[in-house]
């Protein structure tokens, strides 16, 4: 999750905070969880050009080919565990309520489109 939300953002940059949020995870918690990422060459975290108070994490080279080689099998899973149980009915309303969910999001998101970004 955590190198996947940073493999969307624009520069492949996000603070810390942030991350942890996206991850659903405590600020403790991501902390290791990229620090283990560092180790194997997957993100850098340095101070944030423009606050330098803040520190971000940025997906690498290596980082961004980890996520391109897992995103096939990822897909395959989704559709194995989560589409294909499913009768045509059932694909149906699960489509209509995504949708509606994107629809609120669009409503009620700061430009980002992501709940609590300012």
């Amino acid at each position: 999750m955590v190198l996947s939300s940073l493999s969307m953002e624009p520069g492949s940059v996000l603070a810390m905070g942030e991350l942890a949020r996206l991850a659903n995870g405590s600020p403790s918690r991501l902390s290791n969880v990229v620090k283990r990422c560092e180790a194997r060459g997957w993100i850098v975290r340095r101070p944030d050009r423009d606050d330098g108070r803040v520190t971000v994490a940025e997906l690498t080279d290596e980082g961004r080919a980890v996520v391109e080689a897992a995103a096939p099998g990822h897909v395959e899973a989704v559709r194995h565990y989560v589409v294909e149980p499913l009768t045509p009915a059932q694909q149906r309303s699960l489509a209509a309520a995504g949708r509606r969910i994107e629809t609120v999001l669009d409503q009620d998101c700061p430009p980002r489109g992501r709940p609590g970004d300012a």
